[in-house]
């Protein structure tokens, strides 16, 4: 204990790496087995706590990408389309289980990749991707009461690209509900962290799922670009920014393909006057600071009742002076490394214009790595509607807070946005609650708490945040087509 801060001082607990074994080189994975690259082009995927290279993976090129959706076309043609549903349930449950087994291991791949904390790897990402595959097990055999008729029809081939922000969690979003309802997969991770999902190809192999029912392509923008362009592709499934949503939008908006877009947000928490504000804190402090504010539905803007502004920033600034920065295999960190110098770049751009602008930046006293990408846990007050840093997804541990005096004012600015991915509420007026979040024009709303989330609960936005939901029955149905000639037979009725 600190004699004068009265405080703990926690001593290093780091995780150890010895479990892990990352190969100095990956190809793609594709019909069941890894290949190389036909351009034979590599690049890095590094350690962002430690600028250190983790191992070259492959460049995924046209070619590539042909002969993986060949190969996903013609497994869901000879085998997984006429492979009975309760057996595509006995294959996801069997990848949930062995993940189980390698969730150790996840988690320390998520951890050395991504830059976040083990202890969100290891209590958040992991086991909810797990309960993706899980819940999507039991309804691969329950497909007529997913609401779109009876013996709906899986798309085909599906193509999905997925983010850097959570890695294992957003594979899982898209592979689980896509295999269990009858569809394989052409999946290309984020360039800077493809290694969780070559590991999750490894799973694939040990529950001999049939060749080419998944295929893990690694690349960048040009890689999932070909994706997006193949004829071969049935269905597209987009996470990641606005800016590439609209252009994958524009590009297949007189194709007739489904796609299903999670992009963007600029989530407002609203805090009012007779709300716990103990535990609003720490509702706000999760909502932002949770992996390193790189969330899209993070509680990027704090809307405090100005009666007890004062009170709360002080309630607020104390508990970030005890967010403890650092190592993410230190079970003690709470905020990890940023997860690219890019996205440093961006961060720091964002908030000198904040600066610039006139918003006043406050940081806790912390002593940041000297390697590797950092940035500290930030708030900014003063902030008008006009500010950059109030508009724009900055994407890090960056809080801009404002204030209103009336429920109406609030709801107002919490609308005021672009984006309508995710909103908190926090009250303890149950009518109010209800009220606000009726009004409020945001896909996901918390009330009372922030960044919870269950694979039975849909998830998405509106506006420039995207469409379709991930998760759910809402988020199954994203991969199914309406079998209208059952939905119009009279013999047989859909029970709900």
């Amino acid at each position: 204990m600190n004699k004068e801060s009265n405080e703990f001082q926690y001593s290093p607990a780091l995780e150890s790496t010895s479990i892990v074994k990352i190969a100095e080189r990956y190809g793609h994975f594709i019909n069941g087995k890894f290949t190389s690259s036909r351009s034979g082009k590599t690049f890095a995927t590094i350690n962002p706590a430690t600028e250190e290279i983790l191992a070259k993976v492959a460049v995924g090129s046209k070619v590539d990408i042909d002969l993986a959706v060949k190969a996903a076309s013609g497994a869901y043609k000879k085998v997984w389309s006429k492979l009975p549903a309760k057996e595509r349930g006995k294959y996801l449950y069997r990848i949930a289980r062995l993940m189980q087994e390698r969730a150790r291991e996840f988690a320390i791949i998520e951890s050395l990749d991504n830059g976040k904390p083990i202890r969100e790897t290891r209590d958040v990402d992991i086991p909810l991707a797990i309960s993706h595959f899980f819940y999507h097990a039991g309804w691969a055999d329950k497909l007529d009461y997913a609401g779109l008729g009876i013996a709906p029809r899986a798309h085909g081939v599906a193509g999905q690209i997925i983010p850097w922000n959570f890695p294992l969690l957003m594979l899982a979003w898209k592979i689980a509900p896509a295999l269990a309802a009858g569809n394989t997969v052409v999946l290309k991770p984020a360039e800077t962290t493809p290694l969780s999902a070559l590991l999750f190809a490894e799973i694939c192999q040990e529950a001999d799922l049939p060749p080419g029912v998944v295929n893990i392509v690694t690349g960048d923008g040009k890689t999932g670009a070909e994706i997006i362009a193949h004829r071969g592709i049935d269905k597209v499934a987009f996470t990641g920014s606005t800016e590439v949503g609209k252009a994958i939008a524009l590009s297949l908006a007189t194709t007739g393909k489904p796609l299903s877009l999670e992009l963007g947000g600029k989530g407002a928490n609203i805090v009012f006057d007779d709300a716990p504000l103990d535990q609003a804190v720490e509702g706000i402090i999760n909502g932002i600071f949770f992996n390193q504010g790189h969330v899209c539905c993070a509680g990027s803007r704090l809307l405090i009742q100005e009666n007890i502004y004062n009170e709360f920033l002080e309630k607020l600034k104390n508990r970030m002076g005890k967010i403890r920065v650092g190592n993410p295999l230190d079970k003690n960190t709470d905020l990890g490394a940023i997860n690219s110098k890019a996205q440093l770049q961006k961060i720091q751009t964002l908030t000198r214009a904040g600066a610039a602008e006139g918003a006043i930046s406050w940081q806790p006293e912390s002593s940041l790595p000297k390697k590797g990408f950092w940035y500290p846990p930030t708030i900014f007050t003063d902030v008008t509607m006009a500010h950059r840093i109030a508009r724009e997804e900055i994407f890090g541990p960056v809080l801009s807070i404002l204030t209103f005096r009336t429920a109406q004012e609030a709801i107002e600015k919490a609308n005021n946005t672009p984006f309508g991915l995710s909103a908190g509420i926090w009250s303890e007026k149950g009518s109010r609650i209800l009220w606000v979040a009726k009004e409020l024009k945001a896909g996901v709303i918390w009330s009372n708490t922030f960044n919870k989330f269950d694979p039975a609960s849909p998830f998405g936005g509106y506006k420039e945040s995207g469409w379709g939901r991930e998760g759910g029955r809402h988020g199954l149905a994203s991969y199914l087509l309406r079998n209208e000639a059952s939905a119009k037979s009279p013999s047989r009725k859909l029970v709900r």
